[in-house]
């Protein structure tokens, strides 16, 4: 048997748990008095770009600001080499106040929401008129996102060249949506009018020329457009959220992926309803509880009693709700 060897011991062997006072702390953050202020226009991975003044650069989210989430189109404060260097790696230190937000969760039953996009002013709802044909069902949805979440929508019908978008377009009258056509021998003028200046944000089935039309409004956007399945569905071409610069004036518009499903967990009747004026004012007479979708369901909604343009509007409104409750139309 081998002899043992006695092993020598030094101050390397020792190991010391620092205790819970040994690195005091403190619940004071710091102020960050000189985060310059930009403009979130992608994300992807954990990495965020922001537009500044003078560069755009790449963040990550600081630590003090656990999971808040972040989004294209927040205005945020970074700190941190902000030269734009390639390499560099800039923090995000604050997230602005949002002036409106388009939310939506992955279906009716899912209670996480998801937002999309942060501080647009306008939600350009795009749609083909055929190929693949028109779904009310995701406008009535869409429109009613946008009208929760502070945005202005206005409905963009494309491939106005294989059918006539009018029928479709008058079911939306009576809520005061713009209706342009956005096809692709159609003049973009009064959409360029629309949405400049400000932030406008794109939303549309995947097939239904979204890629084409941002192509069309930003040249050098080189967004990948796709072909329609032969299923009637189109394939996914944008998978992240980017906002792109307008070539003329003070203008964003932000290209979001296409989408399969748009879930609206987070919205009930009496918010959609809040969002008018003359009926936000009937519907104070209405019963607790009340869905406000009319006999048989609601006998005694104080919305009946409405008449002339507000009639129509209430007839309106009460598809948009309707479109809440059911998801056979707008599934892709």
């Amino acid at each position: 048997m081998a002899a043992r060897t006695r092993r020598s011991w030094d101050e390397t062997d020792v190991r010391i748990r620092p205790g819970k006072g040994s690195r005091p702390r403190t619940k004071d953050r710091p102020a960050h008095k000189d985060a310059q202020f930009g403009l979130v226009v992608s994300k992807d991975r954990g990495r965020w770009g922001v537009v500044l003044d003078t560069a755009t650069i790449t963040c990550m989210r600081a630590r003090e600001l656990g999971r808040t989430p972040i989004v294209v189109g927040d205005r945020v404060g970074v700190v941190g080499d902000t030269s734009g260097a390639e390499g560099t790696l800039a923090r995000i230190v604050k997230v602005e106040d949002r002036r409106s937000v388009l939310r939506r969760t992955a279906d009716d039953t899912d209670p996480y929401e998801r937002v999309v996009v942060a501080n647009a002013d306008k939600l350009l709802i795009v749609t083909a008129v055929a190929d693949p044909p028109p779904r009310a069902g995701f406008v009535e949805r869409a429109l009613v996102a946008a009208f929760v979440g502070g945005l202005t929508p206005v409905l963009c019908l494309t491939k106005s060249d294989l059918a006539d978008p009018s029928e479709f377009a008058a079911e939306f009258q009576d809520l005061d949506v713009r209706v342009l056509r956005t096809g692709i021998d159609d003049d973009l003028e009064e959409l360029r009018a629309e949405i400049t200046p400000g932030i406008s944000a794109l939303l549309g089935h995947s097939g239904v020329g979204k890629s084409t039309l941002v192509n069309r409004l930003v040249p050098d956007a080189d967004r990948e457009t796709g072909e329609v399945s032969q299923v009637g569905k189109g394939r996914h071409t944008s998978t992240q959220s980017v906002a792109l610069r307008l070539p003329e004036g003070d203008g964003w518009i932000i290209d979001t992926p296409g989408i399969r499903s748009f879930g609206l967990a987070h919205v009930d009747p009496a918010t959609v309803v809040g969002v008018f004026e003359d009926l936000s004012a009937l519907a104070e007479a209405c019963p607790r509880g009340c869905t406000h979708l009319g006999p048989p369901a609601d006998p005694e909604c104080a919305l009946d009693a409405a008449t002339g343009a507000t009639a129509r509007r209430v007839l309106a409104v009460r598809k948009l709700l309707a479109a809440l409750r059911s998801n056979n139309e707008w599934e892709m």
